[in-house]
C-alpha cells in the first residue's frame, strides 16, 4: 500500500494499530533539561560547541532550554493528558560521570530515578536512551569517540545507570542515531565536537557501534526481562534520474547511509563495496569487534524524517554522490521533504532484509514556523496533517506484515534544536522560552483526541 503525499487522509483509529501498541513522544536530555551546571553536572561537548562563536545559528545554548530539570512534573502531566502510554527520554552522561575513572554522581542518578518514578505514576512506560550525543567534554579532551577508551567508559556508564534504574525501566536504547554522532559531529562539523575529518568520523562510528554491542549484554545482566535496541536514522535513497550513473550513485549512497549501520548490527559486517570506497579512511577493526557489534537485540528503533535524492558526482568525496533537492516536493519549513510513503518503504525494507523482530518508530516529526495567535493558541495545521499521514504510513506497513509495535512523535516539546538553536520547532507542545509557558498546539490536540478514541482522522 502506498501513501500518496496529497491523497485524502486514510481513515485512522487507534484501535486498528493493536491493543499493545505503544503511543509516545520522544525527547532528549540536552535539548530540554537545562540546569547546565546543577547538582554536579559537568560540561558536555555540546556546551563547548555552543560556546564557540558561529556554531549555533541564533547564538543560543542549552543552559536553560525548556527547564525540564525543574519542570518535569508539568511535562509528564502533559504527556499523560495527551493519552500517551510511553515516554522516550535520554539520560545525560555528564550528569552521571564527570570523566573516566571518576565515581558516579549520585545527584544525577537520583534525578533520573525521580523522573522514572514520575512516569510510572502517570502510566507512562519509560523508554530510556543512554546516549543522545552529549558526551562529557572530559572524554572528548582525551580523544572522544575516536579513542577506544571511550567505548569502555560508555559500558561502565551503561552498567551504572541500568543497575540504578533497571528495576523500573525495562526498555533501553543504547544510542540515538550513530550517523549523527559520527558524521555530523566529525565529518561535516555541523554538530559537536565540530570536526571535519573522514578517518576520525569513521573510527568514531565504529566505536559507537562497538559500544552498543558491548553494552547490550551488560544491560541484560542488570535488568530483568530487558528489551534492548538501538535507534537509527535511516532514509529511503532515491535516484535523481533513471540514468545508470545515478542508479549506481544510489547504491553507493545507500551502502554508507543505511547499510553501514544495519549490516553490521545484523551480523553481516560492513558492506564490502563501501569499505572499498573508503580506502585508507576505513576504521581500524580489531578481532572480535564485528561479533560484538552484532549482539542480539530485541527491537530496532527507526527515526524517520525524509528521503534523500542523490545523483552521481564524481568529484564529491569518497562516495562520489551528492544530495539533490528537487523543487517539486512538499517540504517543511526546515526544508525537509514530506514523504510519508518513505516511512512505509523503510519499515518494509527493514523487516524484509534484516528480520529485526519488533520495530518501533522512535522519532518522526516536522518543523514549521509556528505562529502564536492573539488568544495564545497555536494552529499548526501543517504539522497535524504531517502527523496524520505518517501514522497512516505506519498502519500501511502493519497491513503488509511488518511488526511495528509503537510510535513516538518527535517531539513532546519545542526545544533546543542543536545547531539551529531555538529557530526550529518540532514540538506538539509550544514552549515560550522566555516564560517557559507550555501550550498544546492543534497537532497535540489532534493527537490527544486520536489517542482518546474521539477522532478517526
Amino acid at each position: 500500500m502506498t501513501i500518496q503525499k496529497n491523497a485524502p487522509h486514510q481513515l485512522l483509529a487507534r484501535a486498528s494499530f493493536g491493543d499493545d501498541f505503544l503511543w509516545g513522544c520522544s525527547t532528549s536530555a540536552f535539548q530540554i533539561e537545562g540546569a547546565g551546571s546543577a547538582d554536579g553536572r559537568v560540561a558536555s561537548i555540546w556546551d563547548t560547541f555552543c560556546a564557540t562563536p558561529g556554531k549555533i545559528r541564533d547564538g543560543a545554548d542549552g543552559q536553560v532550554a525548556c527547564d525540564h530539570y525543574h519542570r518535569w512534573p508539568e511535562d509528564l502531566d502533559l504527556g499523560q493528558s495527551l493519552g500517551l502510554n510511553a515516554y522516550r527520554f535520554s539520560i545525560a552522561w555528564p550528569r552521571i560521570f564527570s570523566g573516566a575513572g571518576k565515581p558516579p554522581n549520585e545527584a544525577g542518578l537520583d534525578f533520573y530515578s525521580r523522573l522514572v518514578d514520575g512516569m510510572l505514576e502517570r502510566g507512562l512506560q519509560p523508554w530510556a536512551t543512554l546516549y543522545h550525543w552529549d558526551l562529557p567534554q572530559a572524554l572528548q579532551d582525551q580523544g572522544g569517540w575516536a579513542n577506544r577508551a571511550t567505548v569502555d567508559a560508555f559500558v561502565e556508564y551503561a552498567d551504572v545507570v541500568t543497575r540504578r534504574l533497571g528495576d523500573r525501566v525495562r526498555h533501553w536504547i543504547t544510542h540515538n542515531e550513530p550517523w549523527c554522532t559520527a558524521m555530523h559531529g566529525n565529518l561535516d562539523g555541523m554538530h559537536a565536537p565540530g570536526l571535519r575529518d573522514a578517518p576520525t568520523a569513521l573510527q568514531v562510528c565504529h566505536h559507537v557501534l562497538l559500544s552498543h554491542g558491548l553494552a547490550t549484554p551488560v544491560i541484560r545482566a542488570n535488568v530483568p526481562d530487558a528489551q534492548v535496541g538501538i535507534a537509527l536514522s535511516l532514509h529511503p535513497i532515491r535516484a535523481a534520474s533513471d540514468s545508470e550513473a545515478d542508479q549506481q550513485a544510489l547504491a553507493r549512497h545507500d551502502g554508507f547511509r543505511n547499510r553501514w549501520f544495519l549490516d553490521p548490527l545484523y551480523g553481516r559486517g560492513y558492506p564490502p563495496a563501501t569499505l572499498a570506497l573508503l580506502g585508507e579512511a576505513a576504521p581500524t577493526v580489531l578481532e572480535g569487534d564485528m561479533q560484538a557489534i552484532a549482539a542480539p537485540t530485541d527491537f530496532v528503533g527507526l527515526n524517520y524524517y525524509f528521503p534523500e535524492v542523490v545523483r552521481d558526482a564524481p568529484s564529491a568525496g569518497f562516495l562520489r554522490t551528492e544530495v539533490a533537492l528537487p523543487q517539486d516536493r512538499e517540504r517543511t519549513d526546515f526544508g525537509w521533504e514530506v514523504a510519508p510513503d518513505g516511512l512505509t518503504e523503510l519499515l518494509l525494507r527493514i523487516a524484509r532484509e534484516y528480520q529485526p523482530g519488533p520495530v518501533y518508530v522512535t522519532e518522526n516529526g516536522s518543523s514549521y514556523d509556528d505562529v502564536v495567535q492573539a488568544d495564545g493558541s497555536v494552529d499548526d495545521e501543517a504539522r497535524r496533517h504531517y502527523l496524520v499521514r505518517h501514522l497512516a504510513a505506519v498502519r500501511a506497513a502493519q497491513e503488509q506484515g511488518v511488526d511495528v509495535k509503537g510510535y513516538f512523535a518527535w517531539s513532546l516539546l519545542d526545544n533546543f534544536e542543536w545547531s539551529e538553536g531555538y529557530l526550529r520547532r518540532f514540538g506538539i507542545v509550544h514552549v515560550d522560552f522566555d516564560t517557559q509557558l507550555r501550550t498544546v498546539k492543534s497537532s497535540g490536540r489532534w493527537y490527544r483526541e486520536f489517542l482518546h478514541g474521539r477522532n478517526e482522522r
